[in-house]
């Protein structure tokens, strides 16, 4: 199984917008969009769903302009939150490996 893991932990390999773009497939935009505006309550169009994924060249999705996370990784000149002696007792990445413990898991295989 391939994996892309993100400043986060996710694996971006995984992620139905990395897909989508990849292969240019805008039915997946179109059923990805409608399940992240419910599951996240923002208003996301299929034409905001383009991303190679947070540490790979290209596109972007929107969010990853404003990410706290991936903006705290490249200021300290880190590839990933793997790198960081907080990476356990991080205030900035509690929720998001509280939620979804794979990404810490991720995280922690990166060592």
């Amino acid at each position: 199984m391939e994996k892309l893991i993100s400043c986060c932990g996710l694996n971006c390999a995984n992620c139905d917008a990395r897909i989508a773009t990849i292969n240019n497939d805008n039915e997946l935009r179109t059923k990805t969009a409608a399940t992240w505006k419910v599951q996240y309550g923002a208003d996301i169009t299929p034409e905001m769903i383009n991303c190679t994924g947070c540490r790979e060249a290209g596109v972007k999705f929107a969010h990853c302009a404003e990410c706290e996370i991936r903006n705290c990784v490249k200021s300290k000149g880190f590839e990933t939150c793997a790198d960081c002696e907080k990476l356990e007792n991080c205030e900035i990445t509690k929720d998001i490996h509280q939620y979804l413990p794979e990404a810490l898991l991720n995280l922690k295989s990166l060592n």
